[in-house]
């Protein structure tokens, strides 16, 4: 039975919430559609260090299969995201998020 020393899983969990912390902090504040996706990965990669961590720390393959469907979605969900972007640039000029409220039904 693996698991990780106390002093590690610390530094897994600081890390994994501070890189959640900047993503919502980006996601909130910046105008950006494409900082405001950046920040919406940034916060998907802290949740996954964070189920990768006590994943090797309870020895327990639960996190990785976790993980990879995370990676699955955000992949998906940056491809239709970025498709957006480009249609909503070609037909606005801009992809700040403040420009679409316009397109209130």
């Amino acid at each position: 039975m693996i698991s990780l020393p106390v002093g590690e899983l610390e530094f897994h969990v600081f890390v994994s919430i501070a890189l959640f912390a900047i993503g919502a902090y980006g996601f909130l504040c910046k105008r950006s559609g494409l900082i405001a996706l950046m920040c919406l990965e940034l916060m998907l990669n802290g949740v996954n260090l964070f189920l990768m961590t006590f994943s090797k720390h309870h020895s327990s393959p639960d996190g990785a299969s976790l993980f990879l469907f995370i990676v699955l979605v955000a992949a998906a969900e940056a491809a239709i995201a970025l498709s957006i972007f480009v249609i909503l640039s070609r037909r606005f000029g801009s992809v700040v998020l403040d420009d679409y409220r316009r397109l209130k039904g």
